[in-house]
């Protein structure tokens, strides 16, 4: 099944009276359960890329369809919500709260939803990322690959569409990033979890079951 669709999507900026075409008519389907790697050199449009997929930001033209949804024609708000049950996602700064430990930050995107957390689900999450012992931990108490375990149990924890990851191992050394990467992939197949990963790092790309490349804006492989 298809879980995501981008129709001949475009972002285009005007920067006096030139024309930067960050994305120049991409598209793109996913199957559920898919784990993708887009990659491309810097400035190819990649993370401009995740961010529409993401709703993150709107396309200047095209459609993206999530679940069948349209998420490119959504308000701001609906958008909001949306993204807060059905995208997943990872970032190379792991975002985590500094305040809360490590359980309250994984959870924390259910609670703002009003919903009560599924506990079993959760700890089987943080079991399987390898952090049991970390629960009650804060994010200062913990390595780097700890860290990003930790914002990768978060980004699993609401049971979403999708999950969508953003250079996720910009800030760690080649070891830890095999190691995160090797868990994403163990999760993707325990949990059946579609995963779209952006990176360009060629060997962390071959741990994906497809991988499209992007340049200038436009796929040029892998499709």
């Amino acid at each position: 099944m298809e879980i995501l669709k981008a129709d001949n999507i475009k972002k285009y900026y005007q920067t006096g009276e030139t024309t930067v075409k960050a994305l120049d008519g991409i598209s793109l389907g996913i199957q559920s359960g898919e784990f993708v790697a887009i990659v491309g050199s810097s400035g190819s449009g990649k993370s401009t890329l995740l961010h529409m997929l993401g709703g993150l930001d709107t396309p200047t033209d095209g459609t993206i369809r999530i679940e069948d949804k349209d998420i490119s024609k959504m308000s701001a708000d609906e958008l909001t919500i949306f993204r807060r049950r059905k995208i997943g996602f990872v970032f190379q700064n792991y975002n985590l709260l500094p305040f809360m430990s490590v359980y309250k930050n994984i959870v924390l995107p259910i609670q703002l939803d009003g919903i009560k957390p599924d506990k079993k689900y959760v700890m089987e999450i943080i079991e399987t990322l390898g952090l049991t012992e970390k629960c009650d931990a804060m994010p200062d108490q913990l390595s780097g690959g700890q860290q990003q375990r930790v914002a990768l149990a978060r980004s699993l924890a609401t049971k979403p569409a999708i999950v969508l990851a953003d250079e996720p191992t910009g800030n760690l050394d080649s070891k830890t990033s095999l190691d995160v990467l090797g868990l994403i992939k163990v999760v993707s197949q325990k949990y059946h979890q579609t995963v779209v990963i952006i990176t360009h790092n060629d060997e962390i790309a071959q741990m994906a079951g497809r991988i499209v490349r992007i340049e200038d804006g436009k796929i040029v492989g892998g499709i």
